[in-house]
């Protein structure tokens, strides 16, 4: 998709971040998390933390950005919080609505996949709400469950289940080189 550009974040994405952060919230999750807890979401809150998260590693943190520069996904990785067989984690990745189903975010998670093997994290997970219907884009991406546990999130408690990649090496080596275009 020539439209869009994956890159690392800057400091100045984070409002950006920020909002496209809440509009995914809202729509992935409208009917599985409350509805007051969703409509709650501070965006001066997730701007800090986006803004604090770029400038402890922005390389950490992609975003696609289309033509007119504006942010239509962003996703963000690191080491794992918690499953020692998978060292590397994917936090978060979310495309706007309205970008969804056009490969953006494959290439988003192709490029967090390359960041977690330049650190030297040879294997990831990501934690994905059983309820939310875009968890199924891990499995045609070769994610198979790997874990579950409850999680409490705004007031609720929600199964969580992890999608894991044991060897990230071999899954890029996989990935076709047309399929993602280049990264930056």
């Amino acid at each position: 998709m020539d439209e869009i550009t994956i890159r690392a974040a800057r400091p100045a994405d984070a409002r950006a971040i920020a909002r496209l952060d809440i509009e995914t919230w809202r729509t992935t999750y409208a009917g599985i998390l409350s509805a007051n807890y969703l409509v709650g979401l501070s965006r001066q809150r997730r701007e800090f933390g986006w803004r604090m998260a770029i400038l402890r590693d922005p390389r950490d943190i992609r975003v696609a950005v289309d033509t007119a520069g504006i942010i239509q996904g962003f996703g963000s990785c690191g080491p794992s919080r918690s499953d020692r067989r998978f060292p590397g984690e994917v936090f978060t990745l979310y495309i706007a609505p309205d970008w969804q189903n056009k490969g953006i975010g494959r290439r988003l998670l192709v490029a967090l996949f390359r960041r977690l093997v330049a650190s030297g994290l040879d294997a990831a997970i990501v934690w994905v709400l059983r309820d939310n219907p875009a968890r199924f884009f891990y499995e045609r991406l070769a994610g198979r469950i790997v874990s579950h546990k409850p999680i409490p999130v705004g007031g609720a408690v929600v199964e969580a289940l992890a999608y894991g990649w044991p060897d990230l090496p071999a899954y890029l080596a996989a990935v076709s080189s047309e399929d993602h275009g280049p990264e930056s």
